[in-house]
């Protein structure tokens, strides 16, 4: 019986329907768990969405609970310690304070701890857990990773350079040091906001060096990325011709 339960809440099949029926009934509740952060004013249908979403998250967490046995692989008493402090389980945790503020109104401040409650829709992702191109997509990721923490690293060195360059030429265009990491991170993707530029010549001349500069180091890992996708599709092709060819 737990078996089949842990089943249901946590790895969904391809002709597992309730499993990815209760996936799709947890995904409503958290998206209508969030709409009154929407409204800054609070309708009465909201307490009774709180009261069954709140419901329906409290039955997921001892669901998950009385089969972290199976989700640990480990025994009973060890695993039901442990799980309480698993990433997700504190997640899911936090996620049920807020309904303090059902049960009495005077806990609104537990309310902030809604917004955590969104992590939870990361869990739509196990509906794609048998899914090859999300499986492919991860392991380049994570085979990647070396380079891609290059490219993250060059990213800093850039905005931080670039920072300290225009706040030394731009001393009237920006108060504080913050300001111009600001600038430069916005205009690492993008032309900026507007709300803050350079104004003198030399600064405007930093300015678009500073662009072509920073087209090269948003382009840098999609390149990574898409050569190792490339590289892990042709991998998997060959697999698959493997595989096909025994069974044949």
């Amino acid at each position: 019986m737990r078996k089949r339960i842990f089943e249901i809440i946590e790895t969904a099949k391809d002709n597992d329907k309730v499993s990815s029926i209760y996936d799709a009934v947890m995904l409503l509740a958290i998206i209508i768990s969030i709409i009154p952060l929407g409204f800054k004013q609070s309708f009465p249908i909201f307490h009774y969405t709180d009261l069954i979403t709140t419901t329906l998250f409290i039955i997921d967490y001892f669901l998950r609970l009385i089969t972290a046995d199976y989700k640990l692989k480990e025994r009973s008493a060890v695993a039901f310690v442990k799980y309480p402090f698993t990433p997700w389980a504190i997640i899911d945790l936090v996620s049920i304070l807020p309904s303090l503020t059902v049960l009495n109104p005077g806990f609104k401040l537990f309310r902030l701890f809604r917004i955590i409650r969104t992590l939870r829709v990361l869990r739509v992702f196990k509906a794609f857990r048998y899914s090859k191109s999300i499986k492919i997509i991860a392991r380049v990721i994570k085979n990647s990773r070396g380079p891609l923490m290059a490219v993250c690293t060059l990213a800093i060195c850039y905005i931080l350079i670039s920072a300290l360059v225009i706040f030394n030429v731009e001393a009237d265009s920006f108060d504080t040091l913050f300001d111009a990491i600001y600038w430069a991170t916005v205009s690492l993707t993008t032309v900026g906001y507007g709300d803050i530029y350079p104004i003198t010549t030399a600064g405007r001349v930093i300015t678009m060096i500073s662009s072509v500069f920073g087209i090269a180091v948003v382009a840098l890992p999609a390149g990574v990325i898409t050569a190792g996708y490339l590289e892990a599709l042709t991998e998997s092709k060959k697999e698959q011709d493997k595989s096909d060819l025994s069974k044949s």
